[in-house]
């Protein structure tokens, strides 16, 4: 996605005295949130974070986080948009019912059906079932014991069935090495879940290291070299007993017309907007493991995930083989067989 002119873009200082930058989109009238969005600056309604097309001034992806009180309940309609509920503390159930707007993928109406999701106790303690739920429907997510929720959204054209995903079945995957070494919990990356454009995984960095690093950029419809998506950054910072946890995130302008440009001290709850740019590193401070839930969606045919790593940087993946991964690595695995979780 490519911003407006100069004349609308200036740099504004959040409420903790980040600089926090601010763009024109392209709808007339309309100004994007600054990327760098603390903890309750994009809070709405029933949601701690709301964040989509409408609020970011792009076309495909949307990220709401969900708090529930024990026995708390919230109906929403999908829209335009397909959806999964992922538990980022606790567990629910989700109950999606045919909105009536369209078939199935398979020629068939969609029944209401209900998927009880085992959760978890944090990102920081294991990989959590999630459900998926198709555009034009209704949803409702209810919690006994209460917790916290990601639903990560992205427009789409195909209506593809509602489906659980089991923890079960989340590829873990190792990335980097030495202090480059990150955790990826594929859950809804673009080989690993059927969607019709959502891509998204989750990320864990131990205290010290940087992820998303060498910097990249997925920006350009390249066929076979890079995908035109446009990414959510939501951040969970690990405290260190009574002490809150930081990081930093960086994205830089890749090029003419890109704009984007942070650099943001991070805590929990926070997010960042990337509509375009070279993004990363992403930086855990020492004795803080950081998490991030990546949402991505953008225009292209095929759904896949094609990067460009920064040409001043891209050598570092050529060190990898020299070192070992992080042996605080993996943080956790997925589970292998059925056991209680959270309710």
């Amino acid at each position: 996605m490519r911003h407006q002119d100069d004349e609308d873009q200036k740099d504004q200082k959040d409420d903790r005295g980040h600089q926090a930058h601010q763009d024109s989109p392209g709808a007339p009238g309309r100004r994007a949130p600054r990327f760098h969005l603390p903890a309750g600056a994009a809070a709405e309604g029933p949601y701690a974070l709301d964040v989509g097309p409408r609020t970011a001034g792009w076309g495909y992806s949307a990220l709401r986080v969900l708090e529930l009180p024990p026995g708390g309940a919230h109906e929403f309609a999908t829209g335009d948009s397909e959806w999964i509920v992922l538990p980022l503390r606790g567990g629910c159930t989700v109950v999606a019912a045919d909105g009536g707007a369209g078939d199935g993928a398979d020629g068939g109406s969609d029944a209401e059906v209900t998927f009880e999701l085992r959760g978890r106790e944090s990102v920081f303690a294991g990989v959590s079932d999630f459900a998926y739920v198709p555009r034009d429907a209704t949803v409702r997510v209810s919690s006994r014991a209460g917790g916290r929720f990601a639903l990560t959204g992205a427009r789409c054209t195909r209506r593809l069935p509602a489906r659980y995903g089991p923890a079960e079945g989340v590829a873990v995957e190792l990335r980097g090495s030495g202090n480059c070494s990150r955790q990826v919990n594929n859950f809804a990356a673009a080989g690993a879940f059927e969607a019709d454009r959502l891509i998204a995984v989750e990320v864990l960095t131990p205290g010290g290291n940087w992820s998303s690093y060498p910097p990249h950029k997925h920006d350009e419809h390249r066929p076979g070299e890079e995908s035109e998506l446009e990414e959510i950054y939501y951040f969970e910072i690990a405290p260190h007993g009574a002490t809150e946890g930081v990081g930093y995130q960086r994205v830089t302008p890749s090029g003419p017309g890109s704009r984007t440009d942070v650099l943001a001290e991070v805590r929990t709850g926070d997010t960042v907007l990337i509509p375009d740019g070279w993004h990363g590193p992403s930086i855990a401070a020492p004795g803080h493991d950081m998490y991030y839930l990546n949402v991505m969606a953008g225009p292209g045919v095929a759904r896949e995930w094609l990067i460009c790593d920064h040409p001043d940087h891209a050598w570092v993946r050529g060190t990898w083989g020299e070192m070992p991964v992080d042996q605080r690595l993996p943080l956790y695995l997925a589970p292998t067989e059925e056991g209680e979780g959270p309710s």
